[in-house]
């Protein structure tokens, strides 16, 4: 009887310790030079390129019909203005980490061309135009704060310098965020561009670099309005077609920055309980065609799905589990990222450098 006791402890034992390790061994992946090579090429490739371009402006007049560099001198190229922004933001990021970029001297020399002193005033006219004041509200938005708080961050001579010439840009973002955000009764919870919770979250990160008090305090109280008393979000409704953001981990990875460590775990548990199971399976998104502008948004959610678990179980370790989905959802998405078509290759890079950047920050 005894015996029998013994071995059924053992088989337990030895059942755990095959679970935990299975656990382990999804690839972490990893943002080396090598990799990061390889990263900032793409947007070097497409900062410059000014056609097939997405404005998505309002026209008032003739006057409106320029092209694209004439319109967004800095932000004309990568199809649309939101990447093209954050395609600067990707070459800022990965210069700052790995400083022997091969082309280092050619990437400072673009983002010195691009982030000029002129071509910054010229993008804050067309905010200010009469049509255009709500343009890129609120993912562009963000994008602008997220490029700020890489250069205020980062420590070299050229960082000044381009950040000086950003700060107009920034300064009129964040009086729009401070504008804006306070009037909208309801949070937009879509998967897209408008989601309001990402733009809350980069707004947040850029808020806490540079200490902007009213800025920090503005968006915990919007966020805390939106999302304090939501409970059971449906995430097995996600994604949506060509969803690149969860709304339910988007929303966490807001509510993780603004609230309490004890009050963030109550919130999180009754948002989303099923994510406590530590055998909880999320699948990844699948593209079945890459060449399709929209289908292949599903390779950003699966970034976007990871750097938001990243941040909800940093300081939880009874979530450390959802590490292995992160990684899985990187992994899938990140070996079609270089050498894909111009529909994801244009814009994907972005996100696949912030997910991986925050694997490692974790």
């Amino acid at each position: 009887m005894v015996f029998c006791v013994l071995l059924f402890l053992a088989c337990t034992k030895t059942s755990k310790t095959s679970k935990e390790h299975s656990s382990d061994d999804v690839k972490l992946p990893i943002l080396n030079l090598n990799q990061a090579q390889r990263l900032v090429n793409l947007p070097m490739h497409c900062v410059d390129i000014e056609y097939p371009n997405k404005l998505g402006q309002t026209i008032g007049g003739f006057k409106d019909l320029k092209s694209p560099k004439e319109l967004h001198p800095a932000f004309y190229g990568c199809f649309d203005w939101h990447s093209s922004v954050h395609g600067h933001w990707s070459m800022v990021s990965l210069l700052k980490q790995f400083p022997k970029l091969e082309n280092n001297a050619e990437i400072k020399s673009k983002l010195l061309k691009h982030i000029s002193k002129e071509n910054i005033l010229k993008e804050v006219d067309y905010f200010l135009g009469k049509h255009n004041k709500s343009y890129e509200r609120t993912y562009g938005w963000a994008w602008v704060l997220k490029l700020a708080e890489a250069l205020h961050t980062w420590d070299d001579k050229i960082a000044r310098e381009l950040e000086d010439n950003l700060q107009p840009l920034t300064d009129l973002i964040v009086q729009k965020y401070l504008d804006f955000i306070p009037n909208l009764n309801y949070p937009v919870r879509a998967g897209e561009h408008p989601n309001t919770a990402f733009g809350l979250t980069f707004a947040w990160d850029y808020a806490l670099v540079v200490g902007d008090e009213s800025m920090l305090e503005m968006i915990k109280n919007s966020a805390i309005k939106f999302y304090l008393n939501d409970s059971d979000c449906p995430i097995s409704w996600e994604p949506s077609g060509y969803d690149f953001l969860s709304p339910c981990l988007q929303e966490a990875a807001i509510m993780k920055r603004v609230l309490p460590r004890k009050v963030f775990t109550n919130w999180f548990a009754n948002f989303l309980p099923q994510l406590k199971d530590i055998n909880y399976q999320l699948a990844v998104g699948e593209v079945s065609d890459r060449t399709d502008g929209k289908l292949v948004h599903l390779d950003g959610v699966n970034f976007s799905r990871a750097w938001a678990l990243f941040d909800i179980v940093k300081d939880l370790p009874s979530y450390n589990h959802l590490k292995k989905i992160a990684y899985e959802h990187i992994n899938y998405s990140l070996p079609n990222v270089v050498g894909d078509s111009y529909e994801g290759g244009h814009w994907l890079g972005s996100f696949a450098i912030y997910a991986l950047n925050s694997a490692s920050n974790d």
